[in-house]
């Protein structure tokens, strides 16, 4: 059998090409807020794009926002004023805000290996557990 060397050199450019593509691949995060708490199916990630679908598992008609924030501060040990954490002493990397009771939406970052923490900053929320750590590695 007989092999045609532009038609194997097509095919190898190809492969070079979209092998390096699935390395950079996002990283999909699925994000449960409860009445009470946040629950991750992984709690890290590889550094680079991450998507986090959040979805309001609340029972009630609880609304909740979901907010990363890089920091190395304990996620149980984070200022709060008035029932909120202080985001502004933190570099908040993004939000999903107003999120109602059964619905979800998807927030999407390039994240930088480290440390961040995962809140909902509702009225209370923190304070009812509503926080996690997340890594992020190289």
């Amino acid at each position: 059998m007989m092999i045609d060397r532009s038609h194997t050199a097509f095919v190898l450019a190809i492969a070079a090409f979209v092998a390096p593509l699935s390395a950079y691949a996002d990283e999909m995060i699925h994000v449960k807020l409860t009445d009470n708490t946040i629950q991750l199916d992984s709690d890290t990630a590889k550094a680079g794009r991450v998507t986090f679908e959040v979805n309001n598992a609340a029972n009630d008609n609880t609304e909740h926002e979901f907010v990363v924030l890089k920091t190395d501060v304990d996620d149980a040990h984070l200022p709060v004023h008035k029932g909120l954490v202080a985001e502004s002493r933190f570099s908040k990397i993004g939000e999903v805000e107003d999120l109602a009771q059964g619905s979800t939406k998807r927030l999407s970052l390039k994240l930088a290996p480290g440390r961040y923490v995962l809140i909902c900053n509702r009225p209370g929320h923190y304070a009812m557990g509503m926080h996690t750590s997340f890594i992020v590695a190289r």
